[in-house]
């Protein structure tokens, strides 16, 4: 069969951290004990009331359809937790999704087209840049790495990007890949470029419970003149540790939502029944186990900085999600395929986010593995 394809799925690759773990798994199968460092995935298990309550959900028949865009229950619960953040979003400016990768598509799908514009802060997460090119967007870039990841240094540097031909702004913060946690001197320079601009932000959310800082750390849609040009996303794989259960929501004005909803009711009808109501639980009730994951990381990021700096290394310092950008060759691909060959560590290359020079490394794992992990890259000759 000679199948032409559509021109969009040309515009993307495969994605690097999923290639990367699926080199680990081969590697796993022939024998090998890998050190997997590439995927951002929590190693604690789902908390227990959140498992019982999808459990009791399913005994209780939750497993047919819902509303498309998400119990009442949820959405209750859910503008909740925005107005704990400062957001004033009500129900009808909710959308549950299958996950935040999902509530992610919905709205580049929703604002971008042919020729649209968006600005991307490197190192970016991948999906973002893929999402847009999805959309044929035009992607605009601004390098954080001179500045060890900080958007605040950089806000001249935005400033010369963001124009009136700007249609969207990501704002990831904390940050997948580097960790970083944006300022509120730093947010608050995106407000004024977005509204001098009259450009719509997406403030990706999902790492927002695992901050090492004083405090939540300001939702950009809080600030003054945001709440009609925000999108905020937010979700439970990370904060949660239920990246399988697919969970996930958008808040965002009214009318945007109506656009999304055409895309999601017409793409995946709705998110699971049975799991929406396990997320009213997680958002009502998890409080201490949140508490007890975000401590676990704080510890292992302290820990791998004084391991790396007794090899000489300096990295930048990771304030939230769990993640931190090792600085490596200038071909860093090539460093990181012979770091899972030679040492049995898996990290992703920097240039996958558009910062070369860097390896990424989730300390979502255990210390004793993360320790493993380090030594090996220094006996193998990669530190």
């Amino acid at each position: 069969m000679n199948t032409e394809f559509a021109d969009r799925v040309g515009r993307v690759e495969p994605s690097a951290t999923l290639a990367i773990s699926n080199l680990a798994s081969e590697l796993e199968a022939d024998g090998a004990d890998v050190v997997d460092l590439s995927v951002g995935e929590p190693d604690f298990p789902t908390p227990d009331n959140v498992v019982e309550a999808g459990k009791a959900a399913m005994d209780a028949g939750h497993t047919g359809y819902t509303p498309s865009n998400g119990i009442p229950e949820l959405k209750a619960a859910i503008a909740e937790k925005f107005a704990d953040d400062g957001l004033a979003y009500d129900e009808d400016e909710i959308i549950v999704t299958p996950g935040g990768k999902q509530g992610l598509f919905e709205v580049f799908m929703t604002l971008l087209d042919e020729g649209s514009e968006v600005v991307l802060f490197d190192p970016a997460w991948v999906s973002y840049e893929a999402m847009a090119k999805l959309a044929g967007a035009d992607i605009r870039r601004v390098d954080l790495s001179p500045h060890d990841f900080r958007l605040e240094p950089a806000l001249d540097d935005l400033a010369e990007v963001v124009s009136d031909d700007t249609d969207l702004v990501v704002v990831n913060s904390p940050s997948n890949p580097s960790g970083a946690v944006f300022s509120d001197a730093a947010l608050e320079g995106v407000r004024d470029l977005a509204v001098d601009h009259d450009a719509v932000v997406l403030s990706d959310e999902i790492y927002q419970s695992i901050t090492y800082t004083d405090g939540t750390p300001t939702s950009l849609g809080s600030l003054d003149g945001m709440v009609d040009r925000t999108v905020t996303l937010n979700g439970f794989s990370k904060a949660y540790s239920m990246t399988g259960w697919r969970l996930g929501y958008v808040g965002a004005p009214a009318d945007l939502v109506a656009e999304a909803s055409k895309i999601h009711s017409h793409s995946v009808s709705c998110a699971t029944n049975f799991v929406q109501h396990a997320g009213v639980e997680a958002l009502r009730n998890t409080d201490d186990a949140v508490t007890e994951m975000r401590d676990a990381f704080h510890e292992r990021r302290d820990m791998l900085l004084d391991l790396f700096a007794d090899h000489g290394k300096e990295v930048p310092r990771p304030d939230g999600a769990f993640y931190m950008m090792l600085p490596v060759a200038e071909d860093d691909a090539a460093w990181c395929e012979g770091a899972i060959e030679d040492a049995h560590v898996a990290t992703v290359p920097g240039s996958a986010f558009g910062t070369p020079g860097y390896a990424r490394l989730s300390y979502a794992a255990s210390e004793e593995r993360l320790k493993e992990g380090v030594s090996r890259l220094a006996e193998n000759g990669y530190l």
